[in-house]
């Protein structure tokens, strides 16, 4: 994240200067400027929420879930009559 973050300053930067070397007005660089700052600053904020919330759904995923009706394995039976078989096991 903190290399977009970089990115992003370093274009409130540059394209300022850029504007009023093609002529803008330095009223409408500094508009520019504070715009893209704005932006930058929302989509920071937006980034760490996004963080946030993976970085707490792989922490859910790692905690099995183990319901009322959980089996231990693929094919685990536990009593029952088992396929391939007549009679229940005890």
């Amino acid at each position: 994240m903190s290399e977009v973050i970089r990115w992003s300053a370093f274009s409130c930067a540059v394209v300022p200067v850029v504007l009023l070397w093609y002529g803008t007005s330095l009223a409408g660089a500094t508009g520019t400027a504070l715009g893209l700052a704005a932006v930058t600053g929302v989509c920071r904020i937006l980034l760490r929420q996004s963080e946030r919330g993976a970085a707490r759904l792989r922490g859910e995923e790692r905690v099995p879930c183990r319901g009322r009706h959980h089996r231990t394995g693929t094919g685990t039976h536990r009593g029952g009559r088992r396929p391939g078989s007549a009679t229940p096991v005890d």
